[in-house]
């Protein structure tokens, strides 16, 4: 039973980290800048809005563009592991669980 939320962590970390630039690129964070009509580019346009035309250094658009067309930082990818390590340990337990009713 441990092993199946074992898997879990590791399989939520690694599909974490490897999925964060394409999640990224689909929404259209990418090497490139904000693609044109994207959900982006649509943050972009409100940040610029509710900042008075520009968009501010440090804000959640600003750090998702660098992302975007940088990759994710070395404390980025240890927060996204740890994140999907965490979504990885509870479909872990939720798997045990099923697995225990299902032998009663």
């Amino acid at each position: 039973c441990v092993s199946v939320t074992f898997a879990g962590v590791v399989v939520g970390a690694v599909g974490a980290v490897v999925l964060a630039p394409v999640a990224l690129g689909a929404i259209g964070f990418t090497s490139a800048g904000i693609a044109a009509g994207s959900y982006a580019a649509g943050m972009m346009s409100s940040a610029a809005l509710a900042n008075g035309g520009g968009v501010a250094a440090g804000s959640l658009v600003a750090v998702l563009q660098s992302a975007g067309a940088a990759g994710l930082t070395a404390t980025a990818t240890a927060g996204v592991a740890t994140a999907g390590a965490g979504v990885g340990a509870i479909a872990g337990k939720l798997t045990n669980g099923l697995k225990k009713k299902k032998l009663e």
